[in-house]
């Protein structure tokens, strides 16, 4: 836990409020100061570009992005040889080697654009479904640039805004007392905006959730599709009421299952509408009224791929591979998401001229299940600012008992074992027993796969979702 955290860790509930609030005045001039209406007014201006149009828009852009790449980016310049360089500067993406997550997640400074002195810098980390996280690192216009996307692509298609009062399921630990009696929210003023806590959602304190979505008149209800999964079916069993207001639940972070999309609309009585995205913001890719996913081109160039780079048919599952064209000051390049996904080769009845998904495989991960009810999937936060972690894997082995696999680089000792135990227990109880083992490896699936999160608790009492890239905290 970092000062700021055990700072705010030791305040009244009250000021931890007010401490929210000041935060979040500041957080609103970030995602919505400067340039953010421009940006909108872009966006929405392009929702009626053709097919050839988008076409031309892309490769504009691209060919910009490519020449960064080659003449400012430290790594591109060391990596790609003369044949690669030559390829960026034509354009020619497809001659491009794939880019790994390793490379990023050990030197993300050498990703960034030279020259550029940006102030101030933003950090996010990706969710670490595939090791330790990412740290990304933007410009203030790029985040903008990407929160206009997601209120002209996402919230204004499920018929919502980011100015209306909204309640938010992501990773922040906004409740730092993991036997807490309430209330499991916080609530930042300046943007009428609910926090959740994910990690004290269990059958005896959802009634506490929904009174929070009350009391703060919630219009709309984004972040992690588990979290709101489960909290619907603790609504539905014990015939809690949400608000009435309530207009749309706009998920991130895991894939939803036709079961689990049932049963939130019957739960919140509102539709469900999905997001497709990643912390690194490569893609973007949300649902019409339709219920099909599209991919916004303004966002990334997104490919398909079989085994050796081919792009694959409509219809045909392969390796989601995108280029992403909003963040020029650290670019990635054909990077390797990690999902696998299909075109879908049926045009949508919406008529908007944008590709559709038709299936997104994700990665299959398990639900942790505390011995008080409370049950997670999202364990990255215990990675963050671990510099002496390579790779992380929790594992639950009972109810009380679970088991973090590091992969340990130079440096790593007591301190940083502790640090894990207590971030662990932050979010599953004291009770918990948590034991720390450094391994060489952190072995993969049959098919090459890395499972983050791991229950080996019965079928009968786990539960499973299937992850995809975002992670959201808006």
């Amino acid at each position: 836990m970092g000062r700021l955290d055990a700072f705010y860790a030791q305040l009244p509930v009250w000021t931890q409020h007010g401490v929210v609030s000041t935060y979040g005045y500041y957080w609103y001039w970030v995602r919505f100061g400067p340039g953010y209406q421009r940006h909108i007014k872009a966006y929405t201006a392009r929702e009626a570009f053709n097919s050839k149009e988008w076409q031309n828009w892309q490769q504009k852009q691209l060919q910009g992005l490519l020449k960064i790449a080659v003449e400012q980016v430290p790594h591109y310049r060391r990596v790609w040889g003369k044949q690669e360089k030559r390829a960026a500067l034509d354009g020619r993406l497809e001659d491009l080697p794939l880019l790994e997550k390793d490379p990023i997640r050990a030197a993300p400074e050498a990703f960034l654009q030279e020259g550029m002195r940006p102030w101030p810098r933003l950090v996010f980390h990706t969710s670490g479904t595939t090791g330790t996280p990412i740290a990304t690192i933007w410009t203030l216009d790029e985040h903008r640039n990407s929160l206009a996307l997601r209120e002209v692509r996402s919230a204004r298609w499920a018929g919502v805004s980011f100015r209306m009062p909204r309640a938010t399921f992501s990773g922040r630990l906004v409740e730092p007392d993991p036997e807490s009696k309430g209330p499991y929210y916080r609530f930042n003023l300046a943007e009428l905006q609910v926090y959740l806590s994910p990690f004290h959602l269990r059958p005896d304190t959802a009634r506490f959730y929904v009174d929070a979505l009350h009391k703060h008149r919630v219009k709309w209800l984004t972040g992690y599709a588990v979290s709101y999964y489960l909290l619907a079916k603790f609504i539905l069993e014990q015939g809690l009421k949400p608000p009435p207001s309530l207009k749309a639940v706009i998920t991130t972070s895991e894939k939803v299952t036709p079961e689990m999309r049932e049963v939130m609309e019957r739960a919140y009585r509102c539709r469900v509408y999905e997001e497709y995205s990643a912390v690194e913001n490569s893609l973007f890719a949300s649902e019409c009224q339709h219920g099909r996913l599209h991919v916004s081109p303004d966002a990334g160039i997104v490919e398909i791929l079989r085994d050796g780079g081919i792009p694959c048919e409509p219809g045909e599952v392969g390796e989601v591979v995108a280029t992403g064209l909003i963040r020029k000051y650290q670019p990635l390049v054909r990077y390797r998401l990690g999902d696998l996904a299909a075109w879908d080769p049926e045009p949508c009845p919406c008529n908007r001229p944008l590709p559709v998904l038709m299936e997104i495989v994700g990665r299959i991960e398990d639900v942790i299940v505390g011995s008080d009810g409370r049950q997670m999937v999202r364990f990255h936060g215990i990675f963050i600012n671990q510099p002496h972690v390579s790779e992380g894997q929790v594992i639950q082995e009972t109810l009380n008992r679970i088991r973090v696999k590091v992969v340990p680089t130079d440096g790593f000792g007591s301190i940083d074992s502790q640090d894990i135990i207590q971030r662990m227990r932050q979010r599953l109880g004291p009770q918990v027993e948590v034991i720390v083992e450094t391994v060489s490896q952190i072995p993969r699936t049959s098919s090459g796969k890395f499972h983050a999160v791991v229950s080996l608790l019965p079928k009968a009492s786990s539960v499973q979702v299937t992850n995809l890239s975002e992670d959201s905290g808006v």
